[in-house]
């Protein structure tokens, strides 16, 4: 579990950085996939 939310917070940075060039594209995409992997922690789904 901690390793899928190092890499979550690696990729929201590299977002971060890149925002400007690709413009948001990438924070966007993290930004869903914290979205969905809250969703399944709440609803007491195994991580994968």
């Amino acid at each position: 579990m901690w390793t899928i939310v190092l890499i979550l917070v690696i990729l929201w940075v590299l977002g971060m950085v890149t925002a400007v060039t690709l413009k948001g594209l990438i924070h966007l995409l993290l930004v869903i996939a914290v979205i969905v992997m809250l969703l399944r922690v709440i609803r007491g789904e195994k991580p994968v």
